[in-house]
């Protein structure tokens, strides 16, 4: 599928998980996608609801429904992708999901699919797709090596300053800070990309980078300089942004160094979920998050310095996590925004000044 000036038309599949942190693929789409146009999400636990209104209480016009026959059903116009919106533990294909995906190439339906499990290894779904004349999309599918790229030190000569957002843990709001921000600074002038590094951010369109955890580790660094290359050849930005992965310390998924290292990642700004104690999924293991504090002096001995701190609501209510900002703004000396509640203009002076700082 290649990039297009019109999103594609699409149905959404968060198969039971819409109300929870697993749905964060649709999530994003429903927030906003320049890829595809999202009609309809399928999830029988939020069925008659409104996507938009159940995610974040602003009404969209996207209908949640029980059934891909109901989706067809109510979809203004025929859709021509079923996306999978979920993050399964792992990656992996539930009984449930697999049999949606069926039906949705039985249905006609091409399926876009970031999970680990690819939808053309299973046998009765690519025979279908194949009958079909219909596209499998299998964003974590490796790219063969020959097309890769090993890190050569070509970032050296990169323009454009790099701001990394990066998380006090995975799930987080890493991508949709990321997304927020290059927004208000496209918005207030500034050329501003992202370099996305998930399945979620090519499928809400953004132009430059890859998949991470995709890529066999010993591409990861080259592949991460060879997309910043090639959008600062091609797109001449003035800043960019790059989308983090897990976090610094999480232990199944200690990423964000190579974004400060290999990416020359000068600037930061950090996820931070001030209701959250424990690394996500390890909370018997008792695997404590560090504090901010701790987490800015670790990212100092990068050689990169936090520009704000971005806060993230899971598990806390609006006036705690105002609370939250507030007290932290005291400690930290830093701005500290609450993204999906204020937006992210605060920072758009703050990217300014950094990069006036760089360039100087």
């Amino acid at each position: 599928m290649s990039n297009r000036s019109t999103p594609s038309d699409a149905i959404v599949l968060s198969h039971g998980v819409y109300r929870q942190t697993y749905g964060k693929v649709a999530h994003g789409l429903v927030r906003g996608s320049d890829r595809f146009k999202v009609l309809v999400v399928v999830d029988p636990e939020a069925a008659g609801e409104d996507a938009g209104e159940l995610l974040d209480g602003r009404w969209r016009g996207i209908p949640v429904v029980s059934t891909i026959e109901d989706a067809l059903a109510v979809a203004p116009t025929r859709p021509e992708y079923c996306v999978v919106g979920v993050a399964t533990h792992g990656g992996r294909f539930t009984p449930e999901l697999r049999q949606l995906m069926l039906e949705a190439v039985e249905a006609g339906l091409a399926v876009v699919n970031g999970l680990h499990d690819f939808a053309a290894d299973d046998p009765d779904i690519a025979a279908e797709a194949a009958r079909r004349g219909v596209e499998l999309i299998d964003l974590r599918r490796p790219k063969p090596k020959s097309e890769l790229h090993f890190w050569s030190g070509e970032i050296l000569s990169v323009n454009a300053p790099r701001i990394a957002v990066l998380g006090m843990d995975c799930a987080i709001g890493k991508r949709t800070t990321t997304r927020l921000l290059v927004e208000a600074l496209s918005e207030a002038g500034l050329r501003a990309e992202m370099i996305y590094t998930g399945q979620t951010g090519w499928m809400q369109g953004a132009r430059y980078g890859f998949v991470l955890d995709a890529v066999v580790n010993d591409y990861v660094s080259g592949e991460l300089e060879h997309a910043i290359v090639t959008c600062d050849r091609e797109a001449q930005p003035e800043v960019m942004l790059i989308e983090g992965q897990s976090s610094l310390r999480n232990p199944s998924g200690p990423c964000g160094a190579e974004l400060l290292v290999s990416a020359a990642a000068r600037g930061v700004i950090l996820q931070h979920a001030p209701a959250r104690v424990h690394f996500e999924g390890y909370e018997e293991l008792g695997l404590e998050i560090p504090s901010v504090e701790e987490e800015i002096r670790l990212i100092s001995l990068y050689g990169s310095r936090t520009l704000a701190v971005a806060l993230h609501a899971d598990g806390i209510g609006p006036a705690e996590l105002e609370a939250h900002q507030q007290r932290l703004r005291a400690q930290l000396g830093l701005p500290v925004v609450r993204p999906l509640d204020e937006g992210v203009g605060e920072l758009v002076p703050v990217v300014r000044e950094f990069i006036n700082e760089e360039g100087s």
